[in-house]
């Protein structure tokens, strides 16, 4: 690769200077940086790159080549790529697939080791990872950290396997991430002395807060559907060198209008100061994962990026390893055929499956409660609507049926209902349904959660949409979570979809897949579904539905 030199605003975040001046570059290395000049106004800032600190690319309905096509429009040269959904699906056979794919690509993609797979057991994955199989992953150079220890009951009881994955990150001396959602106290201060590190799930200030004078670092995520940065980024003042920003879980569509450098954006615009915030979104992420991206360093990776302004961030280039992927809105990363992986193995339905017998009129019955912007659901009670002898779908209250369909064998359909989904007509149903990524679906009647279904067993994998004689869907071959087309295609043809949803059914939820997907993620409070029944997420056991 030739010499050349890059003139420009350039931003030292450690040091928190700004001068103009020229950036040499030799084989994908910075070999010189010159001061020229004081800050020149009118020219555009040189930046490291962005850094989604934690991220399921397979939530983006994207082969991770693809995702990289369109975050570095945005100016992300890097992520923290938590790669368990495709391992609850695929297993190792899944996670080597992540790596693959993403090696195809000028971008750095950092995956982790999934450390609960399946995240339950009281759901069916496709797949398993012990401890021994987590081990041989760590010590992989490809392998960055240990994912999301979601199991937190398990840290916190000692559980044999899951100490043992821990002990083989510290082993390799890799970082462990975490997830706790609601945990404070002294149960909170045992998980992270555990050797936990990270939290991305802290959906209040003062939770975040505690965890950070534990010596935890906070991840402030928005994401298509949780999303936790006003409730966070007043931290950012006093401890922006413990935090970062993630996305955890974005949509294609939402990934085609902005990434990180929305955050900044909107940091910047809170008060925070910018130097700060770019300390969250380029430098930490970089130190704490051991990252091989540059921070704008003499002989580092030269990882950069060329923004208008400090205010907004809109990216003008993106350089990684000294290539040009990006300039001007248009991705020079190409799309490239993907091979498929997936495991499906179950039948089409008939509408009878998905009945519910009335057990007593008089008997309210559990009922979840979707929140628009997080994952976390509540648990209510509400009489039940019954017509000829069984429980239907009441749209006047917005209660609606729920179902989660194994995908992986034939068995008895899960069922239950929920409410703030806002269909008035037809149905939705994904295989996007995490972590064990059955198929979930929301609807009105018993036909049209059918249809919806069998949509999705036919083309074995992907979203679909239902309303009378009208059918759309979104196949996702690879594990039944991603496309192997052109993002932006996939892009364009999931916001189709999501309008149909909004527009013709009624919904109300500004991400209805994204919301569905969650319905199902037994780990996160108060009430799931899964494919074995009604789930508690506060006593961790089955309730009657």
């Amino acid at each position: 690769m030739a010499t050349f030199t890059l003139k420009g605003n350039i931003v030292q975040i450690e040091e928190k200077t700004i001068f103009y001046g020229d950036i040499d570059i030799s084989d994908g290395k910075i070999i010189a940086i010159k001061k020229t000049g004081e800050l020149k106004e009118g020219e555009r800032y040189i930046l490291p790159g962005f850094i989604d600190s934690h991220v399921h690319v397979e939530s983006s309905m994207l082969v991770p080549s693809e995702f990289a096509k369109l975050a570095v429009v945005h100016g992300t040269t890097g992520t923290i790529s938590d790669p368990h959904e495709i391992a609850n699906v695929c297993g190792m056979a899944g996670v080597q697939y992540m790596i693959d794919n993403g090696n195809t690509v000028p971008f750095k993609f950092h995956f982790g080791a999934p450390s609960c797979v399946p995240a339950t057991h009281f759901e069916t994955a496709g797949a398993s990872l012990n401890a021994i199989e987590v081990e041989k992953l760590l010590a992989s150079p490809q392998i960055n950290y240990l994912s999301e220890m979601m199991n937190f009951p398990g840290v916190l009881h000692a559980d044999e396997e899951v100490m043992k994955k821990i002990a083989a990150a510290k082993k390799y001396n890799k970082p462990v991430d975490g997830h706790a959602p609601g945990l404070r106290g002294e149960l909170a201060k045992k998980y992270i002395d555990a050797g936990i590190s990270t939290d991305h799930e802290c959906f209040t200030y003062e939770e975040a807060l505690e965890k950070l004078t534990y010596g935890m670092k906070v991840l402030i995520r928005e994401g298509s559907a949780a999303k936790n940065f006003e409730a966070l980024i007043d931290l950012m003042h006093e401890h922006y060198a413990n935090m970062m920003f993630c996305s955890d879980d974005k949509h294609p569509d939402s990934l085609v209008l902005g990434h990180i450098n929305q955050l900044c954006a909107r940091a910047v615009a809170k008060g925070i100061d910018v130097f700060k915030v770019l300390q969250a979104a380029c430098i930490n992420p970089v130190r704490h994962y051991n990252m091989h991206n540059g921070t704008l360093r003499h002989g580092d990776a030269a990882d950069m990026i060329f923004v208008k302004n400090l205010q907004n961030f809109e990216v003008t280039e993106t350089y990684i390893d000294g290539q040009l992927v990006a300039q001007e809105g248009k991705s020079f990363i190409t799309t490239s055929p993907a091979a498929i992986i997936n495991s499906f193995n179950c039948d089409k339905k008939s509408p009878g499956d998905f009945e519910m017998a009335a057990k007593n009129s008089n008997e309210k019955i559990p009922v979840i409660e979707a929140l628009e912007g997080q994952l976390i659901t509540n648990k209510l009670y509400a009489m039940p609507t019954i017509e000829n002898g069984k429980m239907v779908s009441n749209t006047a209250d917005d209660i609606l049926k729920i179902v989660v369909v194994n995908r992986y064998h034939n068995a008895p359909i899960a069922k239950a209902f929920i409410k703030n989904f806002g269909l008035k007509k037809g149905a939705i149903a994904s295989t996007v349904a995490h972590d064990s990524h059955n198929i979930v679906a929301v609807g009105v009647d018993d036909e049209s959660i059918c249809k919806a279904v069998n949509i999705l067993i036919a083309q074995r994998g992907g979203i679909s949409a239902v309303c009378n004689n009208t059918e759309m869907a979104l196949p996702l071959p690879v594990a039944g979570l991603m496309s192997n087309e052109d993002g932006y295609k996939v892009a364009a043809n999931y916001t189709a979809i999501d309008n149909f949803v909004k527009e013709t059914l009624g919904s109300r939820l500004a991400a209805a897949f994204m919301t569905l997907s969650f319905m199902a993620l037994l780990v996160i409070p108060h009430l799931k579904l899964s494919d074995k029944g009604l789930f508690d997420g506060d006593s961790f056991s089955f309730i009657e539905s």
